[in-house]
């Protein structure tokens, strides 16, 4: 079998076992959604690339070639970001292979690939088609468009090897976040420098040289795409190896008995169970201290700085500071137990129990937005009650929805292995249209509210609301408890299935 049949035979395996998937029997209400989502993206996108070209012919700035590269530094980082929402690294596919007499970097280049030529990088092309028809096409013909197109997917497709990169390396530790912020800075570097107009004739020579096929330039992008891609190799290869194989002795760590939790029974034994999972387990640590750190920052941003201080966007932010730990973390609710669930359907209503407490620390947490926020209702900014409601809201309603997910949950995701887990790579589409209801119903809620009512009144029905669900949170957990009940034999084959 040379290298080519080999890549096809691979790519039709990833084929059937996305087919094979537990997800893919389950939340079809929840993928019609995400395709409507998506469908509305790509109406965005298009409609993007429309002003940018409108504006690109209104400039005299630049050509119309050089007028989108001038924005690459803003479009490499964002498309940076975007990554992490779905991409996965090739690191997380090739573990089934590893003992196949095949060449040894022969299956980290067939998913390389598969990456590089994912539909996720062709996105993009929503709106460099309809920017280039309008103003490329007639300014450097037929051919000068499609360097221009070729050239822009190039980049995106280098970025797109940079990230899998600096994704591997950040699934072994956190610190290594600081290579890609340093990086994507120095794009601006600039604009840092000099001033905004700076940085924009910086990179527009970029966009004229390759519609125009200058040697030198696609010779830049070529040897560029050609480093990342053999860097990767060598870096995913090894990750992959060297965690598949890792049987080095850990050392015992002295943890916290908890014992004032004692005085609450079962319930209080698994929080102690949730909080040594945080503490213990390095998947659930690292989300976790993703999850504070955002929060941090936002909380801080939303209250020392006036970048989100419009009418909407303060009510928004507001809300995704106190949602963002629910929609990391909660949104996941059960797939960690799914390792040991077994142990959990021993004895009687022990899900319950284990489903009060989450309930329980999660509602905790809601405290560190509002200690950080408390400031700017006495500097003015914020109401107390705005504060009050929101948070009763994310506890009340927010917390009841993304809770629903204990019994839609069947995939069992590791406690400790990142990169060759095979928990991580499926998706789950009816989490993914619940997190994005959590994160924009609330908004739409208070738009409506202000409309009818004062924002007094507003934010009192809210906590009323929020209220209303914290104090009957056992009947809807007992809820919750009973569907799970319900189908637990077949959430529970499909958690061993997915280990």
């Amino acid at each position: 079998m040379n290298r080519l049949q080999l890549y096809r035979e691979l790519r039709r395996h990833v084929s059937l076992s996305e087919k094979r998937s537990p997800v893919m029997e389950q939340n079809r209400t929840a993928k019609v959604i995400v395709y409507i989502m998506s469908g509305f993206m790509v109406v965005y996108l298009m409609f993007l690339g429309i002003i940018l070209a409108v504006a690109a012919n209104g400039t005299r700035m630049a050509t119309p070639a050089e007028f989108l590269f001038m924005l690459m530094p803003f479009i490499l980082t964002l498309d940076f970001l975007l990554r992490f929402i779905g991409q996965q690294t090739p690191a997380q596919l090739v573990k089934p292979y590893l003992l196949l007499p095949i060449a040894k970097y022969a299956c980290v280049e067939a998913f390389l690939l598969r990456s590089v030529f994912s539909v996720n990088n062709l996105l993009w092309m929503f709106v460099t088609v309809p920017y280039a028809i309008i103003c490329v096409l007639f300014s450097y013909g037929f051919g000068g468009t499609v360097g221009f197109l070729l050239g822009f997917q190039g980049l995106i497709a280098a970025n797109s090897l940079h990230y899998m990169l600096w994704r591997t390396m950040i699934a072994r530790s956190v610190f290594w976040w600081a290579a890609p912020l340093l990086l994507y800075s120095a794009l601006f570097l600039p604009w840092i420098v000099g001033d905004f107009e700076d940085m924009l004739l910086c990179y527009a020579p970029i966009g004229e040289a390759l519609t125009t096929w200058q040697p030198l330039s696609w010779l830049a992008v070529v040897a560029l795409i050609a480093l990342l891609f053999f860097v990767n190799r060598a870096v995913q290869y090894r990750h992959t190896t060297v965690e598949a194989v890792q049987t080095g002795e850990r050392q015992l760590r002295t943890v916290s008995q908890f014992s004032f939790l004692d005085r609450y029974g079962e319930v209080g034994e698994y929080v102690k169970l949730e909080l040594k999972s945080v503490i213990r387990n390095k998947n659930i640590r690292t989300s976790f201290i993703y999850s504070i750190a955002f929060t941090l920052f936002l909380a801080v941003i939303i209250s020392y700085t006036d970048i989100y201080d419009g009418a909407f966007t303060s009510k928004f932010f507001i809300v995704y500071a106190f949602i963002i730990n629910g929609g990391m973390l909660l949104v996941k609710v059960m797939a960690a137990e799914g390792n040991y669930i077994d142990c959990l359907m021993v004895h009687h209503e022990n899900i319950l129990q284990l489903l009060t407490a989450k309930y329980y620390f999660y509602c905790a947490l809601l405290l560190l937005p509002l200690l950080i926020m408390l400031p700017t209702v006495f500097a003015g900014k914020y109401s107390l009650l705005l504060l009050l409601a929101i948070m009763a809201f994310t506890a009340g309603p927010l917390f009841c929805l993304l809770m629903q997910l204990a019994v839609y949950n069947r995939q069992t995701i590791p406690l400790n292995a990142k990169l060759v887990s095979k928990g991580s790579v499926e998706t789950n589409w009816f989490a993914f249209a619940a997190e994005m209801i959590a994160m924009f119903a609330p908004v739409a809620i208070i738009a409506v509210l202000n409309l009818l009512c004062t924002p007094t009144c507003a934010n009192i029905i809210m906590l009323l609301i929020g209220l209303s669900f914290v104090v009957t949170h056992k009947l809807w957990i007992r809820n919750i408890y009973d569907r799970f009940m319900k189908r637990r034999y077949q959430n529970i084959e499909s958690f061993r299935n997915t280990r």
